[in-house]
């Protein structure tokens, strides 16, 4: 096992936040002496069936966890699922029927051993104990907080202030999850900066009844392929990491300079020294940005769909990108297929390749629009739904992926 300070090293890399520091190195620190591991926990509702890479920051965290000896505890949500949690929303989150849950909590347990290693790997779901308490127990776990304390949830103080309706129910979510902690009795828990109330409730929970409290790993949200907002399947600027290798070497391909070192440091499995390395070449220019998303996005294809994969991603991206003078980096428009055949302007439109169907028309008549390197000249003509590069005049490019 390493050293605690080492280790703490290793933690920190890509945090937000650690509460607290000196409380985490102690605990690693008596880890360490006692050779006991500590008890690593990070919820996970199920409310999508597929994971995406912002999905992984966690995962990956938590393998760090593992590899270093820790004890990891994968916690499906599946009863407060069926609450919904308004984390970041002005309004409650449609809770899920206990049939949706169960099946996207299937689906997440096949996925995470892509990362995380399944002998290692402890997966629990709070409904085991949640579903079991009595009306008692619940009014005694309420009885450990206020209606103030719940109030300097952010999400919660905007709808109070704008006089928008809060469910009493919703004040039992980050209740139950604090609860979690308690029953698990939990060392270290994981979670992104949008959890940061929740997390901090299963501090005070555990101090409550006579546990020691948790400390708290806090991950930053990873932005999607826009560079701007989280990643997030319903904003379309997502990388699922069951996606075929192309596209996701692609859109990894796809993303900005500055965007690749944060998802070199969340993501990525090189070493620090190596990472500091990257970053420190690519400061000097001694590293090329292009070489850097290349190997980024063959480890990370590698990861998910194995070497050879990853390397038939890579050289049916250079022949396409590369070799017919295509940019590195070119947008990713995920577009919802509502027809059997969509005509070529409303895809140029919707994606935003024109800002009309008749600008579209017009450049279809000009000759100056290419789809997958054929060049199109009849304004009708329709695609199927699928993949398409899309090029309209001498340097607006596009890659459209269909829902």
């Amino acid at each position: 096992m390493l050293s605690p300070e080492k280790q703490f090293e290793i933690i920190k890399r890509g945090t937000v936040e650690i509460l607290l520091e000196k409380e985490l190195l102690h605990k690693l620190e008596k880890s360490f002496k006692e050779n006991r591991p500590l008890k690593i926990k990070a919820g996970f509702d199920p409310t999508a069936p597929d994971i995406h890479l912002g999905h992984t920051v966690l995962l990956e965290k938590m393998r760090q966890f593992q590899e270093l000896g820790h004890e990891v505890i994968f916690l499906i949500g599946d009863f407060t699922g069926m609450i919904g949690d308004p984390t970041g929303k002005s309004e409650t989150r449609k809770p899920l029927t206990r049939e949706e849950v169960l099946k996207n909590a299937e689906t997440y347990k096949e996925q995470i051993f892509k990362i995380l290693d399944p002998e290692k790997t402890i997966i629990k779901f709070n409904s085991e104990w949640l579903m079991n308490l009595t009306a008692m127990d619940i009014v005694r776990l309420q009885a450990k907080q206020t209606v103030a304390r719940m109030l300097e949830r952010e999400d919660f103080k905007q709808r109070f202030t704008s006089h928008s309706p809060i469910g009493m129910h919703e004040f039992m979510y980050p209740l139950f999850q604090g609860y979690d902690s308690v029953v698990l009795n939990i060392d270290v828990e994981l979670g992104g900066t949008d959890q940061r109330f929740n997390l901090l409730m299963g501090r005070e929970l555990q101090q409550e009844y006579g546990q020691e409290p948790q400390s708290l790993v806090i991950m930053p949200l990873l932005e999607g392929l826009d560079g701007v907002k989280k990643m997030s399947k319903s904003l379309g600027n997502y990388i699922g990491i069951s996606e075929p290798p192309k596209d996701m070497y692609g859109k990894l391909m796809s993303i900005s300079d500055e965007l690749m070192i944060k998802y070199y440091e969340l993501l990525s499995h090189i070493s620090i020294k190596e990472f500091n390395n990257l970053k420190e070449g690519l400061k000097s220019g001694n590293v090329h940005p292009k070489k850097a998303k290349e190997n980024l996005a063959m480890e990370i294809v590698e990861r998910y769909w194995g070497k050879e994969a990853a390397i038939h991603a890579k050289e049916e991206f250079d022949h396409i990108f590369k070799e017919k003078g295509v940019p590195d980096e070119i947008p990713v428009f995920e577009l919802q297929w509502d027809e059997e055949e969509m005509w070529l302007p409303k895809i140029m439109k919707l994606s935003g390749v024109t800002p009309s169907t008749g600008e579209a028309m017009r450049l279809i008549k000009q000759g100056a629009v290419s789809v997958d390197e054929q060049k199109i000249t009849d304004h009708q003509k329709g695609f199927k739904r699928g993949n398409y590069l899309i090029k309209a005049g001498k340097r607006k490019f596009v890659k459209v992926i269909s829902k």
